[in-house]
């Protein structure tokens, strides 16, 4: 069961933070919705704030697909308005190739997204201090290194850009129409090595490394969706305030 550790973290940190990107994009429509009664100026005011991490999204979607040869074309960070009511912030046309490259290029933002995100938690924040002391049980100090955490140079424009690539890291549905049939390949495979016998070999050497990556990027997911959180409560306040003062509200 050790070796499914990780997978067990990479999901319950995953689902939380999809919820909460989710909630948190549409509390902050709202806001502007009540404030300005004009879905275009809220359009706009919705990709500036998220502007570095939907350009990081498209741009890692086009840089994949031409290191993987894959014809590209037009690239947009203009957001539109489409038929289903859902908000695109931006679009990469790329060709459809085989299976393995496109769902490399779908999931080239979650790859990077989580790279920007642990880079800035390790490297400027140093949350891997953090980190041990709390696997360590030492709440106090935790407590008092989240303090300090704003008293970190430059810690508002980490946070920004923490919060922005966290929250647009997510493939979107059309970035994944190829892994159903990546997964069903990858388990037809897996199938095919348990019957000649390789279980075993990969419990003991696949395993474990794969459950070390998971729980890492698990981690990871926990630090966006905890960011998520400290926003999603002072602005689901402010929303809920616009409503009651204007007599307004968006559902």
């Amino acid at each position: 069961m050790n070796q499914l550790t990780g997978f067990f973290w990479f999901v319950l940190m995953l689902v939380p933070l999809i919820f909460l990107q989710r909630l948190l994009h549409r509390e902050i429509q709202a806001v502007f919705l009540i404030l300005t009664r004009d879905v275009r100026f809220t359009m706009v005011a919705f990709q500036i704030i998220f502007l570095p991490g939907v350009f990081l999204h498209e741009l890692s979607h086009f840089l994949t697909a031409k290191l993987l040869r894959v014809p590209t074309g037009r690239f947009s960070v203009i957001p539109r308005a489409l038929p289903d009511g859902r908000l695109q912030l931006g679009y990469v046309e790329t060709a459809r190739s085989d299976v393995v490259r496109d769902s490399l290029i779908g999931a080239a933002p979650l790859i990077v997204g989580t790279l920007v995100v642990a880079y800035v938690s390790i490297y400027q924040l140093d949350m891997r201090v953090l980190w041990d002391v709390l696997r360590n049980g030492q709440f106090n100090l935790f407590w008092m290194g989240i303090g300090a955490l704003p008293r970190v140079r430059d810690f508002y424009l980490w946070f920004y850009l923490v919060f922005t690539v966290s929250s647009t890291m997510m493939p979107s549905e059309s970035d994944r129409h190829a892994w159903l049939e990546l997964v069903i390949s990858v388990g037809v495979l897996f199938a095919i090595a348990l019957l000649v016998g390789a279980g075993p070999w990969m419990l003991d050497n696949i395993a474990p490394r794969l459950s070390l990556f998971l729980s890492s990027v698990a981690v990871i997911f926990g630090l966006s969706s905890a960011v998520h959180v400290v926003l999603i409560l002072p602005i689901a306040l402010i929303h809920k305030l616009l409503a009651r003062l204007t007599g307004v509200d968006v559902a």
